[in-house]
């Protein structure tokens, strides 16, 4: 039995255990319950369907933050072979909460880094929550030169709150390394593919967020600032974060209206956690059709439309 983790899910599972129980008595065989079982599974799915297709933005936020919800490296053993994480950013630690490493996409060896939160306390501890500190951003950066060197199309999964805003990160030049990693993408001259798979917060994204293609799976969000963090700034109470995810228009469909976000990448009814391997496939058929198409492209074309891209973020007239 799935627990519950979001309150506007609540009627779906109780309607699950509903069906449970009358599955279980059926199958007992004293009584038949097989026509009501057909009849609530049909209502169930009605339900699924009413309740997902009108999120609220926040109700986004809470799925992209579900404890379920698929990480980078459930990703990459689903879309990548022959997959080799490479540690250390050769200077200070090596970052658990950043993961980068080599692979083969369809027989194509490409380079990939990705935030990873964690799942037991242990290793949400190890992983920092999936907030980088400066040597995971320089790590990253470790494998961009790979890629660099080798030819390697590139691929960024986005999903952090942000990075890491402790002491220690600011001693060891948190902002540098992010600015670092920004400017260097603009001139990597391999394609670069990014998908923010569940929270894309602040520099902790953007740090290995600049590509040729950004997308967003439909069930995640994509923000300067976490919508707690805007509430407490804006009102002093994080209790007005609903508003203020509202308000930053953090969710995809607002984004590829702004020219932020590419495209949105659809997830099974209920949420990537309920079809990890359906979400994954959805995934690597973009990678492999986008990576195909932008390898065609010269290099001094392909920096130019990157460039362009991310220019006119932001632009707009007074009249």
């Amino acid at each position: 039995m799935e627990f519950a983790q979001l309150s506007f899910e609540q009627p779906i599972f109780d309607l699950k255990k509903r069906i449970e129980e009358l599955k279980k008595l059926d199958a007992e065989g004293d009584i038949d319950f097989s026509d009501e079982i057909e009849t609530l599974t049909a209502k169930l799915e009605k339900l699924k369907e009413q309740v997902y297709s009108k999120l609220t933005i926040w109700q986004r936020v809470q799925v992209a933050r579900h404890p379920r919800r698929p990480y980078t490296l459930d990703y990459v053993e689903r879309i990548l072979t022959d997959w080799v994480e490479l540690h250390g950013d050769r200077t200070f630690a090596d970052d658990g909460a950043m993961v980068t490493g080599l692979g083969r996409l369809e027989g194509r060896p490409v380079a990939l880094v990705g935030h990873q939160k964690g799942r037991s306390t242990k290793e949400k501890l190890q992983r920092n929550f999936g907030m980088p500190h400066p040597e995971g951003f320089r790590k990253a950066r470790r494998i961009m030169d790979l890629a660099e060197r080798f030819g390697l199309p590139f691929i960024s999964f986005l999903d952090t709150t942000g990075a890491y805003p402790g002491i220690g990160s600011e001693e060891r030049g948190i902002s540098e390394a992010i600015a670092h990693n920004i400017r260097d993408m603009f001139t990597l001259t391999v394609p670069i593919i990014i998908v923010v798979i569940g929270e894309g917060g602040s520099g902790g994204a953007l740090g290995i967020g600049v590509g040729d293609r950004v997308y967003m799976l439909e069930n995640s969000y994509y923000s300067v600032i976490s919508p707690e963090g805007c509430a407490a700034i804006l009102w002093r109470d994080q209790a007005m974060a609903q508003t203020a995810a509202q308000a930053l228009k953090v969710s995809g469909r607002h984004l590829v209206d702004l020219g932020v976000v590419d495209r949105i990448l659809p997830e099974p009814l209920g949420g990537a956690h309920t079809g990890v391997d359906e979400t994954a496939q959805i995934i690597k058929e973009v990678l492999v059709a986008d990576f195909a198409e932008l390898s065609k492209l010269p290099v001094e074309e392909l920096l130019q439309q990157r460039y362009d891209k991310f220019r006119v973020m932001g632009e707009f007239t007074e009249g």
